[in-house]
C-alpha cells in the first residue's frame, strides 16, 4: 500500500477554509447591498453579452430523497411521497419562464445539469416532462453537454434511456465507500452489483462519460476499506472520479450529529486516507484534475486541463464555460458574471413565490471591481495551477495585500512566487485551497470568531 508523505505539512495547513467554487464565498456576500432589481439587470446584461457566443448554463436542483445520507451537506427534503414531483416540476417551469422573460430572446443551452437531492427520485416520465418543457423554445449549442446525478440503488434502465434520448451523455454515481460498516453509519447503501449494473447499462445505451463520487474521511473509514473500494471501482473503470474530503459541518447539517467526532479519522489519519487514495488512483491510470478530481486520459475534463480550458463553478470543475449560469429550484445558486444569487431554501416558500410570479431569490452579492480581479486569480489557481498579475493594469490593493500572504507558502515549497505571478508546484497541488485563501481578501478582513467552513483535511 502506498506510503503517504508530507503529513507534517498537511497538519500545518489543516485550517478551516472554503472550497472556492466561487469568489467571494457565500458567507462573505454583501447581502445588504443586493436586491432583485439589480440581479435582473445583471442577468439581462450577461445574457445579451454572452448568449450568442457561449450560450448559458442551467443547473436544476431536485431536492427530494427517500432517506437521509447523514454525511450529506446538500439541501434536501426527505420523503417517500412521490406526489411532490409534479407540483415541484410546475414550479421549476414557472421559474424558468420568469428568466426567459428577462432574457427577451431565445436562450442557447450550453450546459444542463440535474443535481440534488436525488434526481432519480423522480420518475423517468416526470423527468421527460421537465426536460422537454425546459428545452422548448430554446436552441442547443453545438457543444451542449447534459449531465445528471444518480443514485445506484434507484436508477433504472428507463431513467437512463429517457435521459439519453433527451440529450444526456454523462451521469455521476454517488458511491462514497463500499465498506458495509461505513455505508451503515452514513445511511447510504448501494452494492457493488448495483453500481456495476447501472454503469454497464449506461455504457450500453451510449453514455460517453460515467463519473463516480468517492469520499475520504468518513466515519469508521479505514485505509484497508478505502483501498478495497478503489480496487472495486477500478474494475469498472469510470471515466472520471471525484475524490472528496468529507466536510464535517454539524452546525450547518444536524444529520451529521448522528455520529460523533470519535467516529471520524483524526487529521493525520485522514491525510493518510487522502494520499493512499490518490496514489491508488494514479496507479490505475487516473490523472489528477485541479482539486479532488481525477480522469482517464481520454476524458474531456483531462483534455480541457491540458488545453487550458478547465473551469470551475458552483457545480465544480467543467470543460464548458458560460458567463451566465442560471440555477433553478430550491436553494439553487445563479451566477451572472457580475453577481451571485441564491434561491430560498424551503420548498413551500419556493413554490409560493414562483406561483406569485416572483423570482425566488432571497440573497445575493454584486461583484465589485476588486472581487472580479481576485475571482480571476483564484479561478486561475484552481484550474490552471498558476496566475499572473500586472501592478499597472490591475490597480487592486486587495490583490497585492494577498500577495504578501503568499510568501510563507512559497517558503514551504507549495508555490513558485515572483513579482509577476505564481505557479503551483507538484507538492502544492494538494494545497490549492490554502493557496487561494491567501488572496481571499474578504475572508481575511472578517472578524467573526465562529467557524464557517470545514477543515482542509
Amino acid at each position: 500500500m502506498p506510503v503517504p508523505e508530507n503529513i507534517d505539512l498537511a497538519i500545518k495547513y489543516n485550517v478551516a477554509l472554503p472550497r472556492y467554487t466561487s469568489y467571494p464565498t457565500m458567507p462573505y456576500w454583501d447581502v445588504a447591498a443586493f436586491n432583485k432589481t439589480d440581479w435582473k439587470q445583471t442577468v439581462k446584461r450577461s445574457f445579451k453579452e454572452s448568449n450568442q457566443q457561449e450560450g448559458i448554463s442551467l443547473y436544476i436542483h431536485l431536492p427530494f430523497c427517500e432517506s437521509l445520507c447523514t454525511y450529506c451537506g446538500c439541501n434536501t427534503r426527505i420523503t417517500k411521497n412521490h406526489r411532490v414531483e409534479e407540483p415541484y416540476i410546475k414550479a421549476l417551469l414557472l421559474e424558468w419562464a420568469l428568466y426567459k422573460n428577462i432574457f427577451g430572446q431565445k436562450p442557447i443551452i450550453r450546459e444542463l445539469h440535474l443535481g440534488g437531492g436525488t434526481p432519480t427520485f423522480f420518475s423517468s416520465e416526470n423527468l421527460k416532462m421537465l426536460i422537454s418543457a425546459i428545452l422548448l423554445h430554446t436552441d442547443l449549442h453545438p457543444d451542449a453537454a447534459f449531465s445528471f446525478e444518480a443514485h445506484p440503488a434507484n436508477t433504472t434502465v428507463n431513467h437512463l434511456q429517457v435521459l439519453y434520448d433527451l440529450g444526456f451523455r454523462r451521469l455521476s454515481l454517488g458511491i462514497q465507500d463500499f465498506d458495509p460498516k461505513v455505508q451503515a453509519i452514513i445511511n447510504r447503501q448501494q452494492s457493488f452489483t448495483q453500481v456495476q449494473t447501472v454503469t454497464s447499462q449506461a455504457r450500453r445505451i451510449g453514455y460517453k462519460s460515467v463519473n463516480y463520487d468517492l469520499i475520504y474521511g468518513l466515519p469508521l473509514q479505514t485505509l484497508h476499506g478505502l483501498a478495497t473500494t478503489i480496487q472495486q471501482v477500478a474494475e469498472l473503470m469510470p471515466d472520471r472520479i471525484a475524490f472528496y474530503s468529507y466536510a464535517h459541518v454539524p452546525w450547518i447539517k444536524p444529520g451529521q450529529r448522528l455520529f460523533t467526532e470519535n467516529d471520524l479519522p483524526n487529521a493525520e489519519a485522514k491525510k493518510k486516507l487522502q494520499e493512499t487514495g490518490r496514489a491508488l488512483l494514479h496507479s490505475y491510470g487516473y490523472l489528477e484534475i485541479g482539486m479532488d478530481h481525477f480522469a482517464l486520459a481520454g476524458d474531456q475534463l483531462f483534455t480541457a486541463m491540458r488545453s487550458g480550458h478547465l473551469y470551475r463553478n458552483f457545480m465544480g470543475y467543467t470543460d464548458q464555460h458560460t458567463q451566465l449560469s442560471v440555477g433553478l429550484g430550491v436553494s439553487a445558486i445563479s451566477d451572472s458574471g457580475y453577481a451571485f444569487a441564491q434561491n430560498v431554501k424551503n420548498v413551500e416558500e419556493y413554490l409560493q413565490l414562483v406561483k406569485q410570479g416572483e423570482l425566488p431569490v432571497f440573497k445575493g452579492h454584486l461583484l465589485t471591481t476588486d472581487d472580479l480581479v481576485i475571482r480571476k486569480h483564484i479561478q486561475n489557481i484552481m484550474c490552471k495551477g498558476e496566475t499572473t498579475w500586472n501592478h499597472h493594469l490591475e490597480p487592486c490593493v486587495s490583490l497585492f495585500t494577498g500577495i504578501d500572504r503568499l510568501q510563507p507558502l512559497a517558503d514551504d515549497g507549495l508555490i513558485e512566487l515572483n513579482s509577476w505571478g505564481l505557479k503551483v508546484t507538484p507538492l502544492g497541488k494538494g494545497f490549492l485551497r490554502n493557496i487561494s485563501m491567501a488572496l481571499d481578501t474578504r475572508l481575511w478582513a472578517d472578524k467573526q470568531a465562529k467557524q464557517l467552513f470545514s477543515m482542509a483535511i
